[in-house]
């Protein structure tokens, strides 16, 4: 299994905004039951080396910043950015092959 990028409030523009391809951006927190369920998927889907797609995940807790720039009020939220523009918007846990259609469809 692949390590997801970690992104922070501090390097989202870099990270995010500024970057070219599909990037997913799981916003998450250490006590969700389902963004926990959701991780080893991420993590899947991260190892299989889409070309072009970075999987990250933002921690709600430590960086409200950007979570409240989206307007995040649940979580799992998954947001899809193709060259840094948010292209879709996903709320709650999936199965792989929902998120990977979803993915691939950006």
């Amino acid at each position: 299994m692949a390590d997801l990028k970690q992104v922070t409030d501090a390097s989202f523009s870099v990270d995010v905004e500024k970057s070219s391809g599909v990037f997913v951006l799981d916003f998450w927190a250490t006590w969700c039951g389902p963004c926990r369920m959701m991780e080893p998927v991420l993590k899947e889907i991260a190892a299989e080396n889409m070309p072009g797609v970075t999987i990250g995940q933002l921690n709600v807790d430590e960086n409200p910043q950007t979570a409240m720039k989206f307007e995040v009020m649940s979580i799992p939220t998954f947001l899809i950015f193709k060259n840094g523009v948010q292209v879709k918007r996903l709320t709650g846990a999936m199965p792989k092959a929902k998120l990977v259609d979803e993915i691939k469809g950006a």
